[in-house]
């Protein structure tokens, strides 16, 4: 991000000065393999100019007396995008920061190219955290929020680099013409990072995650035979996130050698890492962290499963409406199981699937009615 370029000269194609010096639009290649293309007066890069690294990411901006001024667009190699403001060659000032995807994942300041004041840094999945960084530019500090996807539920309090040592619940209080402000709950317990491990799923266990309890209860399922289920505690719109699925981690090869009986509340992470919610932690009593687990499957769901950075547990996922859901409809999901015959039991799943997926399938072949 840093425009001054410390490269021999190595290639120049264009027009020279006297001197030899670039002077007018060149292409100029560095010993290092990156490339300048630009106005220069006198060996100095004058005007619009951008910069080609040798890595694929660029920067491009106004030159004036060799330095980069005013805003500058830095691109990395992902595709991920930085206007910022440019003084000097170094960025010192107001700046937004895009991924790949072209959405939102930093707002704020810079000071001599570190991150400075109050900053935002956003999640894909619609959380963000926002505070005072500290002097290397991390959100470190005692008065940082993340804030939910709802952009109003909050824990906030004490963060190192952006993860909870010690958070209370609030509520963002935001204008157009003030700095947002955080209202504690009284009484709130105190929310800290808790990822799991492969044999503890949580520290706290019955201490409820405030934004899911908001959005969803746990009641017997109107599915036959499917138990408990989860339901929408109000209206929600499509892709709104209404709960969380944290759990053990275990390895899928653990998954994969043990019986279809103990996996009932499994789901994979990544590539890695399976997602387990093991008795006697599928009862309430037990666990109540996160309710994810409770949502039962359906081929027509209203939800889906999503990763999601959470503040307490990591990476895990979420369950995510697909379409508007109403108040006290059950939430499902897709369970996802492969559909493809893998002997002459069938598919990979557990009994009952296949026979849900056989019913589902002959209502699918079945001639509508006339």
């Amino acid at each position: 991000m840093d425009s001054e370029e410390e490269s021999v000269e190595e290639v120049v194609e264009g027009p020279l000065d006297e001197d030899g010096q670039p002077h007018g639009f060149c292409t100029v290649t560095y010993s290092s393999s990156d490339h300048f293309e630009g106005h220069f007066t006198h060996g100095e890069k004058n005007g619009k100019g951008k910069f080609f690294f040798f890595d694929g990411s660029t920067l491009e901006g106004f030159y004036v007396d060799d330095a980069l001024q005013g805003q500058g667009v830095y691109t990395h190699e992902d595709g991920g995008i930085l206007h910022g403001t440019y003084v000097d060659g170094e960025l010192n000032g107001p700046a937004q920061e895009m991924d790949g995807e072209g959405r939102l994942v930093f707002k704020g300041q810079y000071k001599d190219n570190i991150r400075s004041g109050q900053c935002w840094t956003y999640y894909p999945d619609g959380g963000c955290v926002f505070g005072q960084v500290n002097e290397d530019g991390e959100m470190t500090g005692s008065a940082i929020a993340y804030i939910y996807p709802d952009g109003c539920t909050a824990l906030y309090g004490s963060f190192v680099d952006g993860e909870i040592i010690e958070a209370r619940l609030a509520t963002l209080i935001s204008n157009q013409t003030e700095r947002p402000r955080f209202q504690i709950a009284p009484n709130s317990p105190v929310y800290s990072y808790d990822k799991s491990t492969s044999t503890c799923i949580a520290t706290h266990a019955l201490l409820p995650d405030p934004y899911e309890s908001q959005r969803v209860f746990v009641a017997d399922s109107l599915i036959k035979g499917a138990g408990q289920g989860l339901f929408a505690k109000a209206d929600a719109e499509p892709g709104t996130v209404m709960a969380f699925y944290n759990g053990v981690r275990i390895t899928h090869s653990e998954v994969d050698s043990r019986d279809w009986a103990l996996n009932g509340n499994t789901i994979s992470l990544d590539d890695d890492i399976v997602i387990d919610v093991p008795q006697p932690f599928d009862q309430m009593e037990r666990y109540c962290a996160t309710l994810g687990h409770k949502a039962n499957h359906s081929f027509s769901p209203n939800c889906q499963y999503e990763p999601f950075l959470h503040p307490r547990f990591g990476p895990i996922k979420c369950v995510r409406t697909l379409r508007a859901v109403q108040k006290d409809e059950e939430l499902t999901v897709a369970y996802g199981y492969d559909h493809e015959p893998t002997g002459k039991n069938g598919p990979e799943a557990p009994d009952w699937y296949k026979q849900e997926l056989k019913v589902f399938q002959q209502k699918q072949s079945a001639p509508a009615d006339p």
